[in-house]
């Protein structure tokens, strides 16, 4: 089969029309998910872009691939969703970017892999990389009479003042977006190929700056907008954990609003409501994109042939719990969305149990034929039902610059945390920091933390321990599933 992997960067699971919300309006992806298996309760295992992608390429935790922030290198040694696409005969073939930084063992010290997060995956060929200075966009733009000085200038919206927040479109219209951009180099090449294909379309969007061009800047109103998950003021909300708190106050909206310098805590309700608007106009926009794809596989007669997953990396928090961007321990910033169309499975099915983004990776390997290299921690989601409970890891360490260390006092080592979610309960452990745990059923959005109060202390207890064995199962197993005997070597898989 031909395999076409999308992934949209920072798409929350529950902003597709398919999953009930009856406001938005994805129509591509509510009838992809008809002829697919829509996963509901898919959740990515880490953040920011790298982390999340190593687990999503891996199918390792992320205390296995140790990508732990946007720089951290991925370790050559392990297997990958490129790599195992090349064993099974495919030319995997990249349009926008993976976020990976690579190994530097044995590279020159001035080899210029070395400064930069943003490498491609080993086993990708690329054939638009979309780095985050956008600027083979911005030449394509200019190609067609737009010309800016950077990305910034071109996400100016037109007529509003630098950081101001409204609904103003961009100088850039609607077929000449980032998505645009990269879809159509995708049909391009998609008319070159004359055996089974495997693509990766990256796209870059709905991720900030939020700002999106007519007619998606006024398709909603934010007036009408979802209400926000969050406690009854922003003091409140910041004085859940010592991390919220660190990344409330310091949080500022420079990297969501073109030429925005106000803090988050200075945002107002209707700032919040109208950024949600614009990012909702960003998903429709990404959907409608999506759509010309689907439509170049079927023009040349391959729609029955191709397997489809469509992803996120990780979700944006939008305004909930007084927040933008990714990264921590709530729902919003892990729920992502998941569909699998397999030609050869029924379609519109869905799946209400949990699963995880390290699954994608066996799932497609399975479908390929291939064997990992490694054991993955993930499991095909072929036939599966999901799982009882959920995980993820968050890592907010900054070793270059070490403002975090020095905020809370703490090594580098030290600043992580790990979640365990089942229906009912939600627990989250600190390396170093107060835990959290939260009852889902009276408390569905994690506004009152429980770990203190001791008539729950036994499911405090109860919920550490299933954390503990769950990391005790999935601890590398590299060469633990691997034995010399006088025989040779044996080799289990789990």
């Amino acid at each position: 089969m031909n395999i076409l992997l999308i992934t949209a960067d920072q798409w929350r699971g529950d902003c597709v029309g398919y999953a009930d919300n009856d406001l938005i309006r994805t129509p591509v992806l509510d009838a992809l998910a008809n002829e697919s298996t829509a996963y509901l309760n898919h959740y990515a295992q880490a953040a920011p872009c790298s982390p999340a992608r190593a687990c999503l390429y891996t199918g390792l935790y992320q205390m296995n691939n140790r990508v732990c922030r946007n720089g951290t290198p991925l370790a050559t040694r392990f297997d990958n969703i490129a790599l195992a696409a090349r064993r099974a005969g495919y030319d995997p073939t990249l349009f926008g970017y993976t976020d990976i930084s690579l190994d530097p063992t044995g590279k020159a010290p001035g080899d210029p892999d070395n400064t930069t997060y943003e490498g491609v995956l080993p086993g990708f060929t690329t054939r638009l990389k979309l780095p985050e200075h956008e600027r083979p966009w911005l030449s394509w733009l200019k190609v067609q009479g737009l010309e800016f000085a950077d990305k910034d200038a071109a996400h100016l919206q037109v007529g509003l003042a630098p950081g101001s927040i409204g609904n103003a479109p961009p100088a850039y219209t609607a077929g000449q977006t980032q998505t645009a951009f990269l879809v159509g180099e995708f049909t391009r090449w998609l008319g070159e190929q004359h055996r089974p294909w495997f693509a990766h379309l990256s796209l870059i969007r709905p991720h900030p700056p939020f700002v999106v061009p007519v007619p998606y800047n006024t398709m909603y109103d934010p007036a009408v907008m979802p209400a926000f998950r969050r406690a009854e003021s922003f003091a409140t909300e910041a004085a859940q954990h010592p991390l919220l708190e660190l990344m409330l106050h310091n949080g500022d909206t420079s990297h969501f609003v073109p030429g925005a310098t106000a803090l988050l805590k200075d945002l107002s309700d209707a700032d919040y409501r109208q950024i949600k608007a614009t990012y909702y106009g960003m998903i429709s926009e990404v959907d409608a994109q999506i759509g010309r794809v689907v439509d170049a596989i079927r023009a040349r007669g391959e729609w029955d042939d191709t397997l489809i997953v469509f992803t996120s990396d990780h979700a944006e928090m939008m305004g909930d719990h007084f927040a933008l961007g990714k990264g921590g321990y709530f729902d919003e910033s892990q729920h992502i969305p998941l569909l699998i169309r397999d030609p050869r499975q029924p379609g519109g099915r869905r799946v209400t149990g949990f699963t995880e983004a390290v699954d994608v990776f066996p799932t497609v390997l399975e479908a390929m034929g291939v064997t990992p290299t490694h054991q993955p921690d993930g499991r095909s989601l072929t036939h599966r039902e999901g799982d009882t409970e959920v995980h993820w890891e968050f890592d907010f360490r900054d070793v270059a610059g070490q403002s975090i260390e020095q905020a809370l006092g703490l090594r580098s080592t030290q600043l992580n945390l790990a979640v365990i979610r089942t229906a009912k309960w939600k627990y989250v452990h600190f390396a170093a920091l107060p835990p959290l745990l939260f009852d889902l059923a009276t408390d569905p959005h994690c506004l009152r933390n429980l770990a203190t109060d001791p008539a729950c202390a036994s499911v405090r207890i109860a919920m550490a321990e299933r954390l503990l064995s769950w990391r005790a199962e999935h601890l590398d197993q590299t060469l633990a599933l691997t034995e010399l005997t006088p025989d040779g070597v044996v080799s289990r898989k789990v």
